[in-house]
């Protein structure tokens, strides 16, 4: 992950992704989970607590290492992943619903994640310093706030722009998705070093399928009887912020030893979405 053009693809398809939402999103319906108080606490209980404590048990009943540990440990901690809504989409999901849960969990992490982490620094021994609420509110405004708020502004000023742009940035932001998907899968077969550097044996491989398992579980029983909710929701109990993970590592002089962690998680967790993400859309034909 230290391939400087591999890491600005990324920027940028987040960045695009973000910005598609902004320029085609309007405020309102951004902000309509605030507007529906039984949906967010059910929202918020599952991605930001239950998650978590899944997490707990599993580093309680199973022995892992320091290193695989805090990996999970920051994954718990780092809800609000950037693709998040284009993940939902492809189950089928509410975007309107997952747009602004996306945000809504991005702006609760500058408070929620240094809360977590502190929940796990207190029962376990984490391979990472501490994180402040100031560091994760500098990653999450220029990963998520500032291009969604770019898009926003331009809807405000310039109304004409944003109609006219709005369907080939979002278009322009899918491709990225396809090919960034696409160039890490390539990555993955290819490369021998990063295989090798993700096999983090059964155990830890095994605790990994438990929490996506449940986290999918999860999500989708907090989700209500609608299934593009439940799908949202499911998806976004997964989907944690490996970006704010890996910053939370480079902050780390122990940052590299939980990578691996993080990104068998992504790699594990978007594979086993897959059948979810089928299963869910053919519920809704």
């Amino acid at each position: 992950m230290d391939n400087p053009i591999l890491l600005k693809f990324v920027t940028v398809t987040i960045f695009s992704l973000m910005f598609a939402i902004g320029v085609n999103r309007s405020f309102q319906q951004l902000t309509s989970l605030f507007r529906k108080p039984e949906l967010l606490l059910r929202s918020l209980l599952a991605v930001i607590v239950l998650v978590p404590l899944v997490v707990g048990l599993l580093l309680w009943v199973f022995d892992l290492s320091p290193a695989v540990a805090t990996g999970l440990a920051v994954l718990a901690a780092a809800p609000g992943a950037p693709l998040t809504t284009k993940r939902t989409e492809m189950a089928g999901g509410d975007p309107t619903y997952s747009a602004g849960l996306q945000l809504t969990l991005a702006l609760l992490a500058v408070v929620v994640t240094p809360l977590i982490l502190h929940f796990f620094y207190t029962l376990f021994e984490l391979a990472t310093e501490r994180v402040s609420p100031f560091e994760v509110a500098r990653q999450v405004a220029q990963v998520t706030f500032l291009p969604v708020m770019i898009g926003l502004l331009i809807q405000r000023f310039a109304p004409r722009l944003a109609e006219v742009m709005g369907k080939p940035v979002r278009m322009l932001a899918n491709v990225l998705f396809i090919v960034l998907f696409a160039v890490l899968i390539i990555f993955l077969v290819l490369s021998p070093d990063f295989r090798m550097m993700l096999n983090l044996g059964g155990l830890a491989t095994a605790a990994i399928i438990i929490m996506v398992g449940s986290s999918l579980a999860i999500g989708h029983l907090l989700g209500g009887p609608s299934r593009e909710q439940r799908s949202v929701l499911a998806i976004a109990s997964i989907a944690r912020n490996v970006g704010l993970a890996l910053f939370i590592a480079e902050l780390s002089e122990y940052g590299q030893s939980f990578i691996p962690t993080l990104l068998t998680y992504m790699i594990l967790g978007a594979l086993l979405a897959v059948p979810y993400s089928l299963w869910s859309r053919r519920q809704m034909t």
